[in-house]
């Protein structure tokens, strides 16, 4: 069985997360640089099987997609045309950086080290695959 990568996507910072063996749990894997994510990604498949990506869609209260689409629709456009044979989802992101705040703060992290952003990016990642899993992959 292959891995599952979860996105957090943004323009300055990608927040990953990825999947254990059995693909029951998400981990926070890493937060890299938007314009490094092919790279990374490739030179994970030479270790990893993936066996699909989900990406977190940034959606409005009233459920209609937000402003920030115009910038994810070209990254997930681009990433299934590199990778066409791995399926890509799309899962609601709302909340998920208060979510990542709020798991910080219960698990002790002190103030300092919440205000790190990319350390916000990948937790945002394992919450938005960790929702997927739970929804999609109950076994």
């Amino acid at each position: 069985m292959g891995r599952i990568i979860g996105i957090d996507y943004g323009r300055k910072r990608m927040g990953l997360a990825i999947t254990d063996p059995l693909g029951l749990f998400a981990s926070p894997l890493t937060t890299i640089n938007p314009n490094d994510f092919d790279s990374y990604i490739d030179k994970l498949m030479k270790s990893e099987t993936i066996e699909s990506f989900v990406v977190g869609y940034p959606v409005k209260m009233n459920n209609t997609p937000s402003e920030a689409v115009k910038d994810i629709n070209p990254f997930i456009r681009k990433l299934k045309k590199k990778y066409p044979d791995i399926p890509v989802h799309l899962v609601d992101e709302r909340f998920t950086s208060q979510m990542a705040l709020r798991t910080m703060i219960d698990g002790g992290v002190k103030k300092t080290k919440r205000k790190n952003k990319a350390t916000i990016d990948m937790i945002s990642a394992s919450i938005i695959l960790q929702s997927f899993l739970d929804k999609n992959c109950k076994k």
